[in-house]
């Protein structure tokens, strides 16, 4: 039967098996694609508003004029 292992060894053991497991565990965190790898491209912006989403100025006089008030 083997004697019993230094203290040393133990510790030694025990940091190795502890970078070894996050080592592991970053290689598995970054095996997998990544979720923007297969996320659809943005549509493009329309490169102006319609006519009729345009509003006039609050200000605007006329504006007052046409609201009956």
């Amino acid at each position: 039967m083997p004697g019993r292992p230094r203290t040393a060894e133990r510790y030694a053991r025990a940091l190795a098996a502890a970078v070894a497991a996050v080592l592991c565990l970053l290689l598995a965190a970054n095996a997998g694609p990544t979720a923007s790898a297969h996320a659809p491209a943005p549509a493009p912006a329309p490169a102006h508003a319609p006519a009729h989403e345009s509003a006039p100025p609050a200000d605007d006089p006329d504006d007052l004029a046409s609201a009956g008030g």
